[in-house]
């Protein structure tokens, strides 16, 4: 029986993280890009992450961010997961995922933004330090949009975890797991009210749409 991961993203509010987790995520995400509505503060982030049971993962999604703004944000929240949707380098990851007074780094996963002519196995290549690649639709602004792209874009035999985003909601989920198989879905736009303020009903049908899929 396969198991699809699933990850919460851009959450905002204390009864959402908790209705995520009770349902059974295996993550959510933190969105630190202040462009975004769903940007939260570092103070925030931290309130949100305290209150997550154990063994779900709390992702700090980030925009081409400069140093010291990722170094803070490690610094005062509890993050496990790094997430890059900008137009980072393999090596600026990589400098960027350093843990504040240590020698340790975090993990940490690129985004690609999918549109015709992108060519997958090219990024895969040019960020081998990531631990996976996340598909998600080629949009203004970054993320969150509610908007699928073109599923028959991501071709076999790309050699790591792919997570698969844009355009996600409890009434596709299941078809999209079916016919790409991805190591795990990240959903925000799908399972929200408005944005930024997310549905418990709608969390539960999302997982239940995956759950189905994986058979």
């Amino acid at each position: 029986m396969l198991h699809t991961r699933i990850k919460i993203c851009g959450l905002t509010r204390s009864q959402d993280v908790i209705a995520a987790a009770e349902a059974g995520v295996d993550a959510v995400g933190f969105v630190f890009y202040p462009p975004s509505p769903r940007n939260i503060s570092f103070d925030q982030a931290a309130e949100l992450a305290s209150l997550l049971p154990p063994f779900v993962t709390a992702v700090g999604l980030f925009v081409d961010p400069q140093a010291e703004f990722v170094a803070e944000a490690l610094r005062r929240v509890p993050l496990q997961w790094l997430q890059f949707h900008g137009d980072e380098s393999d090596a600026r990851c990589a400098a960027l995922s350093a843990i504040p007074g240590t020698d340790c780094r975090l993990p940490w996963i690129k985004a690609v933004r999918m549109h015709p002519g992108v060519d997958l196995l090219k990024s895969s290549i040019s960020h081998p330090g990531a631990c996976g690649l996340l598909l998600d639709a080629f949009v203004d602004g970054y993320g969150g949009s509610g908007r699928a792209f073109d599923w028959s874009l991501v071709p076999s035999g790309i050699g790591r975890p792919i997570v698969l985003s844009g355009g996600l909601s409890p009434g596709n989920v299941g078809e999209a797991v079916r016919r790409l198989r991805p190591w795990a879905v990240d959903v925000s736009s799908g399972v929200e009210v408005t944005k930024g303020i997310k549905d418990a009903a709608k969390i539960v049908a999302f997982i239940a749409g995956v759950r189905s899929a994986d058979g």
